[in-house]
């Protein structure tokens, strides 16, 4: 991928603190859709690993476990990187429209 993952455009932006939130930001990501759209989503999160990674982990799996039970494509991209000084960030979008997009 040649454009870096902050590039993407985002139709909304979660600003998450725990897993809790992580699995409400991603049960309303299903509910948007992914694939409906131009566009992607985007998980700030605190810049402690322990608290992102537990974040990120229920992020895509309640993902996946959510789409997969409504039966729905689960051909998701995403990317982690360091979004600034105080957040990584996890950017997440369909691979459909990534190619539509020509990323």
């Amino acid at each position: 991928m040649d454009v870096h993952p902050s590039r993407i455009p985002v139709a909304k932006v979660f600003d998450v603190r725990d897993e809790r939130q992580a699995a409400e930001a991603a049960e309303e990501m299903v509910r948007l859709g992914f694939s409906n759209r131009r566009n992607g989503f985007r998980v700030l999160m605190p810049k402690e690993k322990k608290v992102a990674k537990g974040i990120g982990y229920t992020v895509t799996s309640t993902l996946n476990y959510m789409l997969r039970k409504d039966n729905r494509r689960r051909d998701l991209r995403y990317w982690t990187y360091h979004h600034d000084d105080d957040h990584y960030a996890i950017v997440l979008i369909s691979n459909s429209v990534l190619e539509r997009l020509g990323l």
